[in-house]
């Protein structure tokens, strides 16, 4: 586990030598606190996420993201492309530990055109101890924001965190935006017995 800490740690300081280096470089951390809340029969799951921007650099730190009672650490690289239609995008990296030991890289972008945009993150997980519970999670958002504080949309994801007898889950959500605070609901396979609400708080400052 030392050794890949240090793997980690050297990928973190090259990303973070990267976004010193350009001249773009925001001089402030840009902080992003949630907790995503899986209202599932009979129980309840909760996945905290925290995240920090400082221009080109992204870290990450997950709890029950990639497994139950597992963290994982990731660390990230921002870009941005287009003015009308514009793509942000954070390629990462993430070393994944506890009940699941892995690593994982993966990807996170936005796509927005106007009042539209597709969100979309994926990753794919390589398990030290058995690569046959290697896999693939992907979240994904088609949505629409008439104003600045509300957005709803189409969304799907595709996880092994709970169990379902679906592989990928397809729903709505809706959400509203109040200064730094932000709530969005998910509500997954609205039409089958088996549904599926998630809940998102978030700060962001």
């Amino acid at each position: 586990m030392t050794k890949r800490f240090l793997l980690f740690a050297l990928l973190l300081s090259a990303l973070n030598a990267s976004a010193q280096s350009t001249d773009s470089v925001a001089k402030s951390w840009e902080v992003d606190a949630s907790v995503n809340m899986y209202f599932i029969p009979n129980d309840l799951l909760v996945m905290p996420v925290v995240s920090y921007d400082k221009g080109r650099l992204h870290l990450e730190a997950r709890y029950n993201y990639e497994d139950l009672k597992t963290a994982s650490l990731w660390g990230g690289y921002n870009f941005e492309l287009g003015n009308k239609l514009k793509l942000e995008a954070t390629p990462m990296l993430g070393l994944v530990f506890g009940q699941t030991d892995g690593i994982a890289p993966g990807i996170e972008f936005t796509l927005s055109y106007k009042k539209f945009y597709l969100y979309h993150e994926t990753e794919y997980l390589f398990n030290f101890e058995d690569r046959y519970s290697n896999y693939y999670y992907q979240w994904s958002e088609l949505g629409y924001s008439p104003t600045d504080w509300l957005n709803f949309g189409l969304t799907a994801q595709k996880t092994r965190v709970f169990q379902s007898s679906r592989d990928v889950q397809k729903g709505l959500f809706a959400g509203g935006i109040y200064r730094s605070l932000y709530l969005t609901g998910y509500y997954f396979n609205p039409f089958d017995d088996d549904r599926l609400f998630v809940l998102t708080l978030g700060l962001n400052f």
